[in-house]
């Protein structure tokens, strides 16, 4: 079955950590680099991310730009993409921001979810079920495609992304590096899962702002 454009756009040092050894939030990228993501946002159809990401940073993952929630409800889209949570345990908070009805949001879980709070999330969200003790991304990214969703924008966290590029899900990458280093051993990085080689073709490298950013896509 087919599966829609999946493509991640993610932000990291030179050294390529995304958050230090605390998973705070760090501003990371440059004014430039984030109107580029908001378009990048408003040009998709859904917005990924991992549970991990919405328990450290409690993104709302909804357009900044009214101009570009303008030209979405023009194109009749909603306003704002679908946003996606990959939480294979449903540990998402009640009160996050990606619950808050602006946008339409979808959470992912496992079997392995509890359903007591499957059926309290189910009143903020549509919950799926794929995979038994974790999300099957495969069968997640079949089920978007048969509703609909044919580009999905991935914005994190390190883990999620690991688990979609060695599953050969992804099929572009865009990475904004900015001049800073974060350093520490235990610093999550763009690819933060497990070690395995996947090769990849550098298409575009560009100047944004204060930083640069490479774009890759595995084919």
């Amino acid at each position: 079955m087919p599966k829609p454009f999946v493509f991640v756009n993610v932000a990291a040092s030179l050294d390529g950590k995304i958050s230090d050894e605390s998973r705070r939030q760090i501003r990371i990228s440059c004014e430039e680099d984030l109107k580029i993501v908001d378009e990048l946002r408003a040009a998709s159809d859904a917005v990924m991310v991992g549970i991990g990401t919405v328990l450290a940073d409690d993104p709302r993952l909804t357009l900044k730009n009214k101009e570009l929630r303008g030209r979405r409800l023009r194109e009749g889209k909603d306003e704002n993409p679908l946003r996606v949570v990959v939480d294979s345990r449903c540990r998402v908070p009640l009160n996050s921001k990606v619950l808050d009805g602006e946008a339409k949001t979808l959470v992912a879980v496992s079997r392995a979810a509890d359903k007591e709070k499957i059926k309290r999330i189910s009143e903020f969200a549509e919950v799926v079920v794929f995979g038994e003790e974790k999300v099957d991304l495969k069968e997640l990214l079949e089920y978007l495609y048969s509703r609909g969703v044919e580009r999905v924008m991935v914005e994190g966290g390190g883990k999620l992304i690991s688990s979609l590029v060695s599953e050969g899900l992804v099929n572009e990458m865009r990475i904004y590096y900015a001049p800073m280093i974060i350093g520490g051993s235990d610093s999550p990085t763009v690819c933060n899962g497990k070690s395995r080689i996947v090769r990849c073709r550098i298409v575009k490298i560009e100047r944004i702002g204060e930083g640069f950013a490479v774009i890759v896509r595995f084919d």
